[in-house]
């Protein structure tokens, strides 16, 4: 299994994945990083109070979280679907599972070799750009390691899922059926939030047995509790009702069941993904 972890590292580098995620980082923090800067030159330059400087930039550093963890959904998606199934088209299962190796050990090695990569990205690329927001403009959100951890957590979610369905079907097909299942998460999220403004029984129901089905939308939750600042919290504790139809606010965090779900939830589709791939003929 180690070596599979250490042949799956190789490879990302080989084929210049992790180049790529660095140019990415590179550039995306520069566009954000200018951006921040210029809301908050113009906004002392307007003599905006410094309390609506700060609401601003959370909301505007949730939306780029947000966006962040659309590629994270990408990245997870289109590096998790080919890892075992085009392997086997391609003959490298096959020459690989022929030595003393089982396919579990395999599929194990794969998906910490992957998970690794992912959470390391995420974990590194989000604390440069929370440094970076920082030291250009002074603002630092509550819980910046939450945030990133949460993030890491929703790639590895998708990873897994997305490693599981690439075990049966092509890759084109398993990484897009993971990203339009992160897509409906989310919509469904912010329906269920919107049916309880509305009060609406069965958007509400529908979103909770999303967050259930596939656990991002709550860790999404805890990437949004993370990065407001409690002045948001308690400026929304005076209308509830709108505030949670806001997909980009939290009233509080994922609760310890719910982590513990989504960590058990990954356990179970990663055994899933085990059984599938013995089945399978090579």
């Amino acid at each position: 299994m180690t070596a599979i972890l250490r042949l799956t590292m190789f490879e990302a580098v080989r084929r210049r994945l992790v180049w790529a995620l660095i140019g990415l980082t590179v550039v995306t923090v520069g566009v954000t990083a200018w951006g921040f800067e210029r809301l908050v030159t113009i906004a002392r330059e307007a003599d905006v109070p410094p309390l609506q400087v700060a609401i601003g930039l959370s909301q505007t550093l949730i939306l780029t979280a947000f966006m962040f963890s659309f590629v994270l959904a990408m990245t997870a998606a289109f590096m998790a679907a080919p890892a075992i199934g085009a392997e086997i088209e391609s003959g490298v299962a096959p020459a690989m599972l022929a030595r003393p190796i089982r396919r579990a050990e395999y599929l194990l090695g794969k998906w910490l070799g992957l998970s690794l990569l992912i959470a390391s990205y995420a974990i590194v690329a989000g604390l440069v750009e929370l440094s970076v927001v920082a030291w250009l403009t002074g603002y630092s959100p509550p819980e910046p390691l939450g945030a990133v951890v949460y993030l890491a957590f929703e790639a590895i979610v998708l990873l897994t899922l997305a490693l599981a369905i690439g075990t049966r079907l092509p890759a084109i097909a398993a990484g897009a059926i993971v990203v339009v299942a992160y897509g409906l998460t989310w919509v469904v999220g912010v329906m269920g939030g919107v049916g309880a403004f509305f009060r609406v029984p069965v958007l509400v129901d529908a979103a909770v047995v999303a967050r259930l089905l596939v656990p991002l939308d709550g860790l999404w939750r805890g990437v949004v509790w993370s990065l407001e600042p409690p002045v948001i919290v308690a400026i929304a504790a005076g209308d509830p009702q709108i505030a949670g139809a806001n997909p980009f606010f939290a009233s509080a965090p994922p609760s310890p069941a719910y982590v513990a779900w989504a960590i058990l939830w990954t356990v179970a589709v990663l055994g899933l993904a085990t059984i599938l791939f013995q089945r399978r003929e090579l």
